[in-house]
């Protein structure tokens, strides 16, 4: 069996479809395998509320697809449960619908127009109306980490050197500083977005697939099998090397 992986959507459900048919494409000359999506479907892009609906129908009808918690994820589920809450891990000068972390724009995709500029309370009443509680129960519900493969597929990345089961959610969906900088292995090879690159780069102890959608960048898949990550393009497989 082989694993896919889609880097952070960022509310663009085009160019996720693209990628599903760049796989399918592999699949139908591989094999069947599971897609895992390292989280953040939401935030910045035109379409969260498509992405979200998109991922939640096909599992639901029974697609071979694992969804990740990321950090936009988490920052949405949380504003809807109470306006007011900061995040763990987002800076203390930002709120969740400061135009940097785009989510007025996930609103906006939901019909809750200017929610940047209107009295909170005003907009999260309008915000639980709109997003349908099927929504809100499909990102709660969404693991922050799955070992398949040989490798750890993770939203930002770990802690080094705790165990997976010791882990901290915020480290999993937030963490730069400790794992980027982490140059050692660690017990598998982590396959983590979050931060935004140019292109798909295998790190030796880590492979970032973030290709920066967020940022007018392409969405990225990548395909782990027998211990070799390549990157799939519209002309076929590319071989990550390390």
């Amino acid at each position: 069996m082989r694993t896919y992986a889609i880097g952070d959507i960022h509310g663009h459900l085009n160019l996720l479809h693209h990628v599903h048919e760049l796989i399918a494409i592999d699949m139908a000359g591989h094999g069947p395998g599971m897609i895992v999506h390292v989280g953040d479907l939401v935030d910045r892009g035109p379409d969260s509320a498509g992405v979200v609906e998109y991922l939640r129908a096909g599992i639901a009808r029974g697609e071979d697809w694992i969804v990740l918690k990321g950090n936009h994820d988490r920052m949405f589920s949380l504003f809807l449960t109470d306006p007011h809450a900061q995040d763990e891990g987002l800076r203390p000068d930002l709120t969740w619908l400061n135009p940097k972390l785009g989510g007025s724009t996930t609103l906006g995709s939901y019909g809750v127009a200017h929610a940047g500029d209107r009295p909170i309370a005003e907009v999260h009443a309008e915000a639980v109306a709109a997003v349908p509680a099927t929504h809100r129960a499909f990102l709660v519900s969404c693991p922050t980490w799955l070992r398949r493969e040989g490798a750890i597929f993770v939203h930002a990345g770990i802690r080094p050197n705790i165990a997976m089961d010791a882990q901290r959610e915020t480290d999993l969906v937030w963490i730069r500083t400790g794992f980027l900088d982490h140059t050692a292995p660690h017990e598998a090879l982590i396959v983590h977005g979050h931060t935004a690159i140019a292109t798909p780069t295998h790190y030796g102890n880590r492979v970032n697939i973030d290709s920066s959608a967020a940022y007018g960048g392409p969405l990225s898949a990548i395909v782990v099998e027998e211990g070799q990550v390549f990157h799939l393009t519209s002309k076929g497989r590319v071989l990550l090397q390390p």
